[in-house]
């Protein structure tokens, strides 16, 4: 029997080879493009939901069109919920969050950065409720009222500041902030995989090649050797390369979840190795990206509670104007009237809620803040055990990993039957 030499040291070269891009693009895959890139077709998005599940989940099919998205973005939402069901939650509760924080700073600024913004407030109020009342007062008696509201501003802003400390758990929903987060940005939920796993992408790219020159010997050796005359063998044994390549990698990399000794060897997911070095990069993400002094102020405000919020700070507001009258106050109510006076107060609480809230979501604040956030996140997420660690990651892409293993078989089977074209 004469053995076709050529055929026997290229099949091994092309099964390392359909490893390497089965794996390379399956990274791809898993991370672009960043949107959906595709032709919508009308009428289907509706129709999604009728359609087998596995049909559902592939991106594109979400959309209702035909086209891709890379699954991790295409998740982002998702990835938000898990991440926070997983890890965040068990990191620790928004008064943990908020407790890290440091108070003082805050009020510190919320107070410097509203001085002149309650001094044209009061006038503005007083302008506009009761004008003719405003300019018969004295300028001494108006620069008094001035600054008696200066004096109590950091009184105020500090009960603010422990009323929310208080009632956080109530008031910040962290899950939802996170899923926000990462829906409007998409890229965040790519960088959370790209640097905590940029090791383990990497491994499964290098892998995908050597593992499959290994498995090409006995595939040669079995079509070109053994069953030259069954050519339809070398497309299948490509299927089942390019398959197992890309299964035989994800499980590496988070498997076994716990580490099991084997004589002298210690078998652990490669992922799970690398907890304290992965938790540090994925703690810093988190705290300069997603739960931050800005993104806190804004959910505070803006989210599900944010009328409490508001209600709570406009509270802690409305008796201002009577501190800052004193003795005055009195003589006032019976000038203006009882009601027109109690609606110049209640305007100086409401409208004195922004000013006060609005430097929450500074920049500046946020800033200051971030590396005690990333202290706490990585502290607690290095003490993570294991499976929270893995499924904190995998979780996301678990129901798309059979995508990247039927994307590994097609490309194996690709393989396969382009060998045959070309060698015969």
């Amino acid at each position: 029997m004469q053995v076709d030499t050529v055929s026997l040291a290229t099949v091994p070269l092309f099964s390392g080879a359909i490893g390497y891009l089965t794996n390379w693009t399956g990274v791809w895959m898993l991370f672009n493009p960043l949107r959906f890139r595709g032709v919508q077709i009308p009428g289907v998005a509706p129709l999604v939901h009728l359609m087998p599940r596995r049909i559902q989940q592939i991106p594109g099919a979400m959309q209702g069109g035909v086209g891709w998205q890379g699954i991790i973005p295409s998740r982002a939402a998702k990835m938000g919920s898990i991440a926070v069901d997983k890890g965040i939650a068990k990191v620790g509760s928004p008064a943990d969050f908020y407790r890290q924080l440091d108070r003082e700073k805050i009020a510190e600024h919320v107070v410097t950065r509203t001085r002149g913004d309650m001094r044209e407030l009061v006038e503005r109020i007083m302008e506009r409720e009761h004008p003719q009342l405003w300019r018969d007062l004295p300028p001494q008696l108006r620069e008094a009222v001035h600054e008696r509201v200066q004096q109590q501003l950091p009184e105020i802003v500090q009960h603010v500041t422990d009323e929310i400390g208080e009632n956080v758990d109530q008031l910040l929903d962290v899950k939802l902030m996170v899923i926000r987060q990462l829906q409007e940005h998409p890229e965040l939920a790519n960088r959370v995989y790209q640097d905590v796993g940029k090791k383990e992408l990497r491994f499964i790219i290098n892998f995908g090649f050597w593992f499959g020159l290994a498995l090409g010997i006995p595939v040669a050796v079995l079509t070109v050797v053994l069953l030259p005359s069954f050519w339809w063998l070398l497309p299948i044994c490509g299927v089942v390369v390019g398959y197992v390549t890309n299964l035989l990698a994800i499980k590496m990399i988070f498997e076994p979840v716990e580490p099991r000794k084997i004589g002298r060897f210690t078998i652990h997911g490669l992922f799970l190795r690398r907890q304290r070095q992965a938790a540090d990069i994925y703690a810093r993400i988190i705290a300069d990206d997603v739960i931050t002094m800005r993104n806190i102020g804004r959910e505070l405000l803006e989210g599900p509670s944010g009328d409490r919020t508001r209600q709570m700070i406009e509270d802690s507001l409305r008796p201002t104007l009577d501190r800052a009258l004193g003795r005055l106050r009195s003589a006032l109510r019976v000038a203006v009237g009882a009601r027109e006076y109690d609606s110049i107060r209640e305007s100086l609480a409401i409208e004195g809620a922004g000013y006060t809230a609005t430097p929450l979501t500074d920049e500046e604040l946020d800033r200051h803040q971030r590396e005690r956030l990333f202290e706490l996140f990585s502290a607690r997420t290095r003490e993570l055990p294991y499976s929270d660690f893995a499924e904190m990651l995998r979780s996301a892409m678990r129901e798309d990993e059979w995508l990247l293993y039927l994307h590994g078989a097609v490309l194996g089977l690709g393989a396969g039957l382009l060998h045959l074209a070309i060698f015969g």
